[in-house]
C-alpha cells in the first residue's frame, strides 16, 4: 500500500508510535468482539434454523454485513501490519518513512474491494474504517441479541403454559368438560391450537416477536412481544376458574341440592299458609279485595329433578349452571311466597291494630274514672261488636273506633279542665 501524498503534517516518531499503539489496541478489541460475535449462541441458532418472515430477511442482510465486517477487518489488519513494517525498518525512522506512515495512518489509505451499494471498491482512513466496523458490528449484534432474547424467553414460557394446558385438559375431561359439549372445552381446543402455532412462529420468526426499545442504543435493546402468549395465558386462567367451579359443584352438589329442596319446601309451605289465610280473611273480613294466591311453579321442581339426575350421572359441567340458577330462583320463589302471605293477611293485621287501639283507649279512660260513662260505653260496645263480628267491615269498624276515640278525648279534656283552673286559682 504505497502513499505518495501524506494527509496533513508529517508525524514525528513519538506520534507515530502512539498512533500505532492505539490502532493495535483497537485491532485487538475488534478482533475479540468479532470472535465473540462468531461464537454467539444466537448466531449459531440463526445459522441452523429454518427461518421465515422478517427474521429470514433481516438475517440474510446480517450475514452479508458480517461477511463485509470480516473483509473490513482483514483490510484493517493488513494496513496495520504494513504500518508496523514501515516503523520496524529503522530504530530511528527517516522522514520518508514517517511521511509514508503519516499517509497510511491518517490518509484514505485502505481500499476494500466490492463495496456496498454495488460499488467496485471503498476507500477509508483507518479511523473511518474503525467507525464503519463498529456500526456494522452493532447492527449485526442487535439482530442476533434480539433473536436470542426471544428464543430464550418465549419458547420456555410457551412450554410451561402448554404443560399447564395439558393438566387442565385432563382435569376438564375428568369432570365431563369436552369440546362440543361445553364452552370451556371449546376454549381449551382453541388455546391448544394457539400455543402450537405460536411456538412454531416464535421458533421460525423470532424477530416478529421483538419490540425495540425507543431511544435505546444498547444491542438488542427492547423486549419480546408477549401479547399472543399473554392472551392465551389469560384465556387458560379463565377456563381453569370454570373447571374449579365445576369441581366445587362436584364436591358440594349434594348439600346444595338439599338446600334448594329445603328453600322450595319452605316456599310451598308459605304459599299453603297464604291460601289458608286467604280463606280466613274472606270469611272474617267484608268488603275487602284479597289477592289470589298462586300455586308453586312446577318448572322449578322439574329443574330440581333434572339437577338430581345430572348429579347421579356425574354430568358436573351441566349441573353447575343449572344449580346456580336453581339456587337463585328458589330464593326468589320463597320471597314471592312471603310477600303473598303478607299481602293476604294485611286485612287481619289492620283489624288487629284497630282492636288494640280500641282496648288501649278503654284502659286510658278507666284510669281517669270514666269507664262507666254511658256514651263511652255505648260507642265502645258498638265498635267492639263490629271488630269481633264476622265478616268485619273494616271501613265501618274504623269509623266506629274513631268515634270512640274522639268521645274519649273530649271527656278526658273536660276532666282535666277543673284541675287546670284549680291550679290557676292557687
Amino acid at each position: 500500500m504505497g502513499v505518495t501524498d501524506p494527509a496533513g503534517p508529517v508525524m514525528d516518531r513519538d506520534e507515530a508510535d502512539r498512533a500505532l499503539a492505539r490502532l493495535g489496541q483497537e485491532h485487538e478489541a475488534i478482533e475479540t468482539s468479532l470472535l465473540a460475535l462468531q461464537d454467539h449462541a444466537g448466531r449459531r441458532l440463526l445459522e441452523g434454523a429454518g427461518l421465515t418472515g422478517v427474521t429470514r430477511e433481516r438475517w440474510q442482510a446480517t450475514e452479508a454485513r458480517i461477511t463485509r465486517l470480516w473483509a473490513y477487518f482483514d483490510a484493517y489488519t493488513a494496513a496495520l501490519r504494513c504500518a508496523r513494517e514501515i516503523r520496524a525498518r529503522r530504530r530511528w525512522s527517516s522522514r520518508e518513512d514517517l511521511a509514508e506512515l503519516t499517509g497510511l495512518l491518517r490518509g484514505e489509505s485502505v481500499t476494500v474491494p466490492g463495496g456496498e451499494s454495488g460499488r467496485l471498491s471503498e476507500t477509508f482512513t483507518l479511523p473511518a474504517l474503525v467507525e464503519r466496523m463498529n456500526e456494522l458490528y452493532a447492527t449485526s449484534l442487535d439482530v442476533i441479541v434480539a433473536a436470542d432474547a426471544v428464543w430464550s424467553a418465549l419458547p420456555a414460557r410457551i412450554d410451561l403454559l402448554a404443560a399447564e394446558l395439558q393438566r387442565t385438559r385432563q382435569l376438564a375431561h375428568s369432570v365431563g368438560v369436552r369440546p362440543g359439549e361445553h364452552p370451556a372445552g371449546d376454549d381449551l381446543e382453541r388455546i391448544t391450537r394457539t400455543l402450537a402455532r405460536l411456538r412454531e412462529d416464535v421458533v421460525a420468526d423470532p424477530l416478529a416477536f421483538w419490540v425495540p426499545a425507543e431511544g435505546s442504543s444498547a444491542p438488542g435493546g427492547g423486549r419480546p412481544d408477549t401479547t399472543v402468549y399473554d392472551r392465551a395465558a389469560r384465556a387458560l386462567e379463565d377456563v381453569r376458574r370454570e373447571i374449579d367451579a365445576v369441581l366445587t359443584v362436584r364436591q358440594d352438589a349434594e348439600a346444595r341440592l338439599v338446600r334448594v329442596r329445603d328453600v322450595l319446601s319452605r316456599a310451598d309451605r308459605t304459599l299453603a299458609e297464604a291460601r289458608t289465610a286467604r280463606g280466613e280473611v274472606l270469611a272474617k273480613i267484608a268488603a275487602t279485595e284479597v289477592p289470589v294466591v298462586g300455586g308453586p311453579p312446577t318448572v322449578l321442581q322439574e329443574q330440581l329433578a333434572t339437577a338430581v339426575e345430572y348429579r347421579r350421572q356425574g354430568r358436573w359441567h351441566r349441573l353447575s349452571p343449572l344449580l346456580e340458577s336453581l339456587e337463585e330462583k328458589a330464593e326468589e320463589e320463597l320471597l314471592r311466597a312471603r310477600e303473598s302471605l303478607t299481602a293476604v293477611t294485611a286485612p287481619l293485621a289492620v283489624r288487629a291494630e284497630l282492636r288494640g287501639r280500641l282496648d288501649a283507649y278503654k284502659a286510658k279512660v278507666a284510669r281517669h274514672g270514666l269507664a262507666e260513662d254511658p256514651l263511652l260505653v255505648e260507642r265502645y260496645d258498638a265498635a267492639r261488636r263490629m271488630l269481633w263480628s264476622a265478616p268485619c267491615d273494616l271501613r265501618v269498624a274504623e269509623q266506629a273506633v274513631l268515634r270512640y276515640q274522639r268521645t274519649a278525648a273530649e271527656l278526658l279534656d273536660g276532666a282535666d279542665a277543673p284541675e287546670d283552673r284549680k291550679g290557676d286559682a292557687s
